[in-house]
Order: C-alpha cells, then sequence, then structure tokens
C-alpha cells in the first residue's frame, strides 16, 4: 500500500497551510496519506525529529513517500541518513528546504539540523525520486538553498511564482505541484 507521511517545519503544525488539501487530493486517488505531528515544533530537537519519523515509517520500503516543508525537508534529509544501505524510500518532495545555517537570524534549533553536510550519495542510494518545491520570492529560505538541494539531487528545481515561505502565512493552502510530483511518483 502507498503511503505518504508529511513533515511540518518550524513552529508548525501537521494540518496548516497546504497539508489538508494535499491529505484531500491523496484520498480522492486512493493513497494513504498523514501529517506527522512532529515533537516540540517550537523547540526542536533534530534526533526527536528522525526517531520520529523512523517510528512512523517503521519498514522503509518504495510504497513509502516523504514530503517535507520547511525544517521537515533536513529532517526527511537526516532520516534518509540513517537507513542502511539497501534499503529504498519511493520518494522525497522538499518543499522551502533549509540546508545552510545562515537563517532568520541564526535560530539555534533550526542550525543543528543544518551543522554537517548532508551525505547525498547515501541520501540518493536509499531514495528513489526527488523533487524541490521552493517559492521564488522565500523571504525566509533564500533561493539557493533550493538550487544547492536540487543539483545535489540531480533533480529539477519547481518554482513557485510568488509563493513565498508556500506556507499558510504566505496565503497557499494549495500546492499542486506537490500533489503533481507525488503522483508521478507513485505512479512510475
Amino acid at each position: 500500500m502507498k503511503k505518504v507521511f508529511m513533515i511540518h517545519g518550524f513552529k508548525g503544525e501537521p494540518n496548516g497551510g497546504w497539508r489538508p488539501w494535499l491529505m484531500g487530493e491523496l484520498a480522492q486517488n486512493e493513497i494513504w496519506a498523514c501529517a506527522l505531528p512532529m515533537p516540540t515544533p517550537e523547540f526542536p530537537v533534530k534526533d526527536e525529529w528522525v526517531k520520529k519519523i523512523s517510528e512512523e515509517v517503521k519498514s522503509p520500503n518504495e510504497e513509502i513517500f516523504l514530503v517535507g516543508h520547511s525544517l521537515g525537508v533536513p529532517a526527511i534529509l537526516r532520516y534518509l541518513e540513517t537507513l542502511p544501505k539497501g534499503s529504498k524510500i519511493g520518494g522525497s518532495i522538499f518543499v522551502s528546504g533549509p540546508v545552510f545555517k545562515k537563517l532568520e537570524g541564526g535560530n539555534e534549533y533550526i542550525k543543528i539540523f543544518l551543522n554537517e553536510p548532508f551525505d547525498f550519495e547515501h541520501i540518493k542510494s536509499v531514495c528513489k525520486n526527488f523533487t524541490v518545491i521552493h517559492g521564488d520570492d522565500d523571504p525566509n529560505v533564500p533561493i539557493s538553498d533550493a538550487k544547492y538541494l536540487a543539483e545535489n539531487l540531480s533533480r529539477n528545481l519547481i518554482l513557485v511564482p510568488n509563493g513565498k515561505h508556500l506556507n499558510g502565512l504566505a496565503g497557499i493552502y494549495k500546492l499542486p505541484q506537490a500533489l503533481d510530483s507525488l503522483l508521478k511518483m507513485i505512479n512510475t
């Protein structure tokens, strides 16, 4: 059974922004989806977030798909780094995700997720497909982070015009780019 797990960002919540819409669209396509409530979103701890993803996914396989927003992106990347060689996740969608420490006043909680380079070779070996989606005018995460992520995953970058941080505060309650990308991954 195909399963989609969504991971919100810093100070986020499972049912914020476009996640309820995406869950509804996936349900119409008979795809199981769940937006995870990440522990202490106001004071995130990297190991706790990775553990939460691991506990919910249970057995990684090609029927599992991950969707992260903002801090949910490096959380997924760190989770993928923990998977043993030979594991294979079906795909990951990365929305407005930071990869460098130069963020909004230097929040220490966020920096912990970003304090070491990502092992992109291992990440690509345990996840089949990737899509990177980013607002072309994101005030929180520079577009250079999205370009770097797309380049290192050998994938194209989808830019959303006037999307800002692609969250509810930016008025984004639907994200068809994520749905389209997921359906392509799931149906290949």
